[in-house]
């Protein structure tokens, strides 16, 4: 969006593709995407390329059609992308401003300039090496939610695996489709899986992703946890794949395609904003002036032990009953350093918001919204809590009539 706006825009992508979660996590699922905008014209382009099962507000998408269409973008906006490479460091000016970014890669190491910064790194990175004030889990040191490696497989006859898939059917909701059917296939084969609700999801043809494993009590930033927390999680994935396998059957020909490179976090840092996204703002159902978008999707709190997991079931919503909340352009604005805002799940928020705003959907949104804040401020000279939301929706809605018209 920045790009499109008419900026010069270099993403640094630590992966071998661009896409995060969706695509080196092979997350295959997009939640609460039912905002105008760029998720609309998202899910219009991958359907183009491949059929999506999908509802309301959901869908499924193919991991590598993802991969190929977010290079396209890029090329075709003029972003200019250099992967494999890492931000290890930041340079503030005497005023307390983001002035460049330090990167290490095969390249060695490079210094980035730039007007505005968009931490996108899911965790918070840059935020935190720019010394901002942060939060993860729900205290100094966690508890934090549990790590997830998702994996994909196939299968020769993929109609025989119908009743134990989420959304086979494109027409049905995957959060009302019950897995006990195949829970109890795993305990037939005697795999009790650390993950209460074990789910395979119908992505397309012979294709499924499968979400089997939690890994407890992982900061997102000790690599050294994450790596054996990785490595215990693949060793999972392949047991229940073999475990599956030896039930014949419809089972027979279960092949593993791949486990993700990433494994998937859903507790990173939560960088400080200039608005702080609550327990209360949910519970209320807050109306802002400044709103970027507005969440649907539930508080979704997965179990933060093994115990948990099996005596109080794998998420726990904490009897909270949220309603359609906005997330304002403040949060997305760091309160310590200017020149930099966030996008993503390492927005400022509490550990009860960050559990419903995180799926992907509202990150597509706040990814926008922190694009055109962020081309109107470096074209103009003024820092991003100088830009008026008003003027952003503005520029917003011309680019989308420029596009075609692929949202309000």
């Amino acid at each position: 969006m920045a790009a499109r706006a008419g900026s010069r825009v270099r993403l640094l992508e630590v992966h071998g593709c661009l896409g995060g979660v969706w695509t080196a996590g092979l997350l295959s699922l997009v939640l609460d995407m039912d905002k105008p905008g760029f998720n609309q014209e998202l899910k219009r382009r991958l359907a183009e390329r491949a059929p999506l099962h999908s509802s309301t507000r959901n869908y499924f998408y193919d991991p590598e059609e993802m991969k190929l269409l977010l290079e396209e973008l890029c090329v075709q906006a003029g972003v200019k992308v250099q992967l494999f490479t890492r931000v290890v460091a930041v340079q503030k000016d005497g005023f307390n401003r983001l002035t460049a970014v330090i990167t290490e890669s095969k390249a060695g190491r490079e210094a980035w300039r730039a007007r505005v910064f968009i931490d996108a790194t899911g965790d918070g990175d840059v935020g935190a090496l720019a010394g901002c004030r942060w939060e993860v889990g729900q205290a100094e040191a966690c508890p934090c939610q549990p790590m997830t490696l998702m994996a994909m497989v196939a299968i020769p006859n993929p109609a025989e695996l119908r009743k134990f898939a989420t959304s086979s059917d494109k027409n049905s909701s995957w959060q009302t489709v019950t897995r006990d059917e195949f829970r109890s296939e795993l305990g037939r084969a005697g795999i009790e899986p650390s993950y209460g609700l074990p789910s395979l999801f119908h992505v397309r043809e012979r294709l499924f992703n499968l979400m089997i494993n939690h890994e407890y009590a992982i900061l997102p930033y000790d690599a050294d946890a994450v790596t054996q927390a990785t490595m215990r999680a693949r060793a999972e994935v392949h047991r229940v794949v073999r475990g599956l396998r030896s039930l014949g059957g419809h089972w027979d020909g279960l092949q593993l395609v791949a486990t993700a490179e990433q494994i998937g976090i859903r507790d990173g840092r939560r960088i400080r904003g200039r608005y702080r996204v609550t327990r209360e703002d949910l519970v209320a159902g807050r109306r802002l002036p400044d709103a970027v978008t507005r969440p649907t999707f539930p508080v979704d709190i997965h179990a933060a032990t093994p115990e948990e997991n099996r005596i109080a079931g794998a998420t726990l919503n904490k009897d909270i009953t949220m309603k359609p909340y906005d997330i304002p352009l403040r949060a997305l604005i760091a309160a310590d350093v200017d020149g930099l805002m966030m996008a993503g799940r390492c927005i400022s928020g509490d550990f009860v918001a960050h559990a419903s705003y995180r799926v992907t959907g509202n990150a597509v949104a706040m990814g926008e919204a922190a694009g055109v804040v962020a081309a109107l401020a470096a074209t103009s000279g003024r820092l991003p809590q100088e830009i008026p939301w008003e003027e952003g929706v503005s520029l917003r809605s011309k680019l989308w009539s420029s596009a075609g018209g692929a949202g309000g």
